[in-house]
């Protein structure tokens, strides 16, 4: 059974990024209340991870993963868990770094790989979402897919982020290789894509675009549409179209 077969029983997804872990006085921002009757939250992906040039100093965007601040954080998750909501981690993103250092050599990418598995399993992530915001090769993110399978096993998420662009034409793009490709290599392997259709790399006014990648061959079961939650973080451009604040 491939893990998008495994997934169906999920559907329909309600995915919620969460980045932002404190407000402005730096008090915890609890992730709780998507618990609440009537929200059905599927999965929940914990952004951003990042790795940086000492492959032993992953972090929480800008802190230690291990950092007080995050204790809040960590057991929230587990609660999440435990009332069978699926907590992902989000590698990458907007800071780039994590991916080059990845897109090396095999002796590089083992350097940078293994203290990533480490943490991913220290943390009970249930998946990992590869949000790839700089150039890397095909043959890089193959392997990197291909150890995450071999070291977590099937029922390991992996789901991918492209800008919605992305899935239409290979080179409206920040990831640098095609999704198409990667979907003919991999497909089997990806639950599923979490578009972004924001900040002008996708319009959700009306079902064209989406409606344009299922003509395409797309599956509509491994397509997520990404929004943005807060107005204060989406392009003046586009904020007619984001969803309210959460």
């Amino acid at each position: 059974m491939t893990q998008a077969d495994a997934l169906k029983d999920v559907l329909p997804r309600l995915v919620v990024y969460y980045q932002t872990h404190h407000d402005k006085s730096d008090k915890p921002i609890s992730i709780l209340p998507l618990l609440q009757p009537g929200i059905s939250v599927s999965h929940v992906i914990l952004a951003a991870i990042h790795i940086n040039e000492d492959p032993n100093a992953i972090t929480l965007n800008d802190h230690a993963p291990d950092h007080q601040r995050n204790s809040t954080l960590w057991s929230e998750l587990s609660t999440l868990q435990a009332c069978e909501v699926k907590v992902m981690g989000m590698l990458g993103g907007a800071s780039k770094g994590s991916y080059v250092r990845l897109d090396g050599s095999d002796k590089q990418f083992e350097q940078y790989y293994v203290p990533l598995r480490d943490f991913v399993r220290q943390r009970n992530f249930d998946g990992l979402d590869l949000c790839v915001e700089e150039k890397m090769s095909l043959s890089g993110i193959l392997r990197l897919i291909d150890r995450l399978k071999s070291d977590f096993g099937q029922d390991f998420i992996i789901s991918l982020a492209p800008v919605a662009a992305a899935m239409l034409d290979p080179t409206k793009n920040l990831s640098g290789f095609s999704y198409m490709d990667l979907e003919a290599a991999r497909g089997s392997d990806i639950a599923w894509y979490n578009m972004q259709f924001y900040c002008g790399w996708g319009d959700i006014s009306n079902t064209h675009m989406y409606d344009f990648m299922v003509q395409m061959g797309w599956n509509p079961e491994k397509l997520v549409v990404g929004m943005v939650t807060n107005p204060e973080t989406a392009s003046q451009i586009w904020r007619s179209y984001v969803l309210g604040v959460l």
